[in-house]
């Protein structure tokens, strides 16, 4: 029998954490060694949530006072609160050299920490570490994060997005100053922690943009498709909330260069995408919908041919718990560990 690989998952009473913890428990090279939560630490796992009943788990432990270095796990999952990470990784990095990490907040996926400091509004507190953290999309940077010690892991939207858009900028094949994305997300996007702005009657029946002109995420999608164009791109983004647990629609709006057509745009992501196990193009005029990838790694792409000659309508969907967090996750440490990238996660989604 194969060893299997010691895990931790930091924050593991959020809903990233726990999505890691139900798809590890079925991932054939994985141990959960150690969970911690802090307002949940003393606690079994079962008695917050109450589907992992049947599992033996280790309990919810706090992260202050860790030994690092005795606990010798294989690679971490940080799914912390933004600016938490960077601290937590110093001391853990510093303590336990070999240990592999799959960040799954935003504390490292920008590369330039003057960029983290504008849009996050505090100085980065691990620049150091910052330099070798490698961007964790997958099907773009296969290579080097299987190299990476750090990873990470791309924001659900971005990625809903990226996917879809940087073979068509990498091909140079539509306009790189009209891109439109028009985003809508699941509730369980804005996390697991109690807000006002979130409870069941504030949001039901209701439908609403929010970081209108300054999403966090822009600074994410500049930096990618900048890298895949070779220069500046900066695109419209407004992302919307939907009352419902799960999923991302990306509507994406773009032009065609050099008189390129929608069916031209297609094509060439049907190309790009057509050995990905976890990309999948639709036929011409198909569109997905956030249904159709529930509870899968999967990111479903559709193009459809705007009424303005021209002019291409992408729309991209995916969990935003699964390839949008915990499934691409996953799939990082996969590349990371040398397993076979789809192990563990290559479920179907769930339907109805």
């Amino acid at each position: 029998m194969a060893t299997k690989a010691k895990i931790g998952v930091l924050g593991a009473s959020g809903y990233t954490g726990s999505e890691l913890v139900r798809m590890l428990l079925r991932h054939p090279r994985a141990e959960l060694a150690l969970l911690t939560a802090e307002r949940s630490a003393g606690k079994a796992m079962r008695d917050v949530f109450p589907q992992f009943a049947p599992y033996e788990l280790p309990t919810l432990v706090a992260l202050e006072g860790l030994d690092w270095a005795s606990l010798k796990l294989d690679l971490v999952f940080c799914a912390l609160p933004h600016a938490t990470t960077q601290k937590v990784l110093q001391e853990l990095l510093s303590k336990a050299p070999a240990t592999k990490v799959v960040d799954l907040s935003a504390d490292f996926r920008l590369a330039d920490t003057a960029a983290y400091a504008k849009w996050y509004g505090h100085d980065h507190h691990a620049p150091e570490l910052q330099k070798e953290a490698v961007y964790g999309l997958a099907e773009i940077h296969r290579r080097a994060i299987k190299q990476a010690r750090l990873v990470a892991n791309p924001g659900c939207y971005t990625t809903c997005a990226q996917l879809p858009l940087i073979p068509l900028v990498k091909a140079k094949a539509i306009d790189l100053d009209e891109i439109v994305i028009d985003a809508k997300s699941g509730m369980t996007g804005a996390g697991r922690a109690a807000k006002e702005a979130m409870l069941f009657s504030e949001v039901s029946e209701g439908f609403n943009a929010y970081g209108v002109g300054g999403h966090r995420h822009m600074a994410e999608l500049d930096q990618e498709l900048s890298l895949a164009a070779g220069r500046e791109v900066l695109v419209t983004f407004t992302p919307h909330l939907v009352p419902m647990n799960r999923g991302i629609l990306s509507t994406i709006y773009v032009r065609g260069k050099r008189g390129r057509t929608p069916e031209e745009l297609h094509a060439i992501l049907l190309k790009f995408y057509v050995k990905e196990p976890f990309v999948h193009v639709l036929p011409f005029g198909q569109t997905p919908q956030t249904r159709h990838v529930r509870g899968s790694n999967m990111t479903f792409i559709g193009v459809a041919a705007d009424r303005v000659p021209g002019r291409a309508i992408v729309i991209s969907a995916l969990d935003n718990l699964v390839k949008g967090a915990s499934g691409q996750a996953i799939q990082n440490m996969n590349l990371v560990m040398g397993y076979p990238e789809t192990m563990g996660i290559d479920q179907v989604a769930l339907f109805p």
